[in-house]
């Protein structure tokens, strides 16, 4: 169990086969279970929902009220490692959130992105998220790549470039209960 656990690649390998095994138990006894590309869809689409969402909020529950209490001698630890690894999953859990939601919603796009009746709240919900993963790719990441000295740029660009990304974040964060909220109220069957 300790090899497993060790590593992050074999503990992320036990959890699948874990959850292939749950679903094989689960639906044994049953001749035949309609498992179509909304089921993969959704299951992937939370996955990756769940690490950009607890990236976020990680960040700003959690980092960011943290680091004006972290000696300055131990803020590089935070700026130079745990950030932009931590920046690395959130943006690409963006990306694969927002791939699998379109893949979800599939053949019903257009009437989801026109909030039309029966689609308005994982409409709104949509839009919500699409605004927030704008916002990680295009406005936080670039400036936390300035803040965190990733990027070569005058060094006084740094302060303005940290609380533009924390006030995006911040925003990302304001967006994302409402959000949550239209897409567990829409799997829930309140489409209005």
């Amino acid at each position: 169990m300790g090899k497993i656990l060790q590593s992050l690649q074999n503990t992320v390998i036990a959890g699948v086969v874990l959850a292939i095994i749950v679903f094989a138990a689960a639906t044994s006894g049953f001749s035949s279970i309609a498992v179509d590309h909304g089921y993969l869809a959704r299951y992937l689409h939370v996955i990756s929902g769940v690490m950009w969402i607890g990236l976020l909020w990680y960040f700003n529950f959690v980092q960011i009220p943290t680091m004006p209490s972290i000696p300055d001698e131990l803020k590089p630890a935070v700026g130079k490692h745990i950030a932009p690894a931590a920046l690395f999953w959130f943006r690409w859990g963006a990306m694969a959130t927002l791939i699998t939601g379109l893949w979800l919603i599939g053949p019903n796009l257009v009437d989801a992105l026109t909030v039309t009746e029966g689609f308005r709240l994982i409409g709104i919900g949509m839009w919500l998220a699409i605004i927030m993963w704008f916002n990680v790719w295009f406005v936080i990441w670039p400036n936390q790549k300035i803040a965190l000295g990733i990027v070569e740029a005058d060094p006084a660009l740094k302060p303005k470039a940290a609380r533009t990304a924390m006030l995006f974040s911040r925003t990302n964060t304001m967006l994302s209960i409402p959000m949550l909220l239209c897409m567990t109220g829409q799997q829930n069957g309140l489409g209005f």
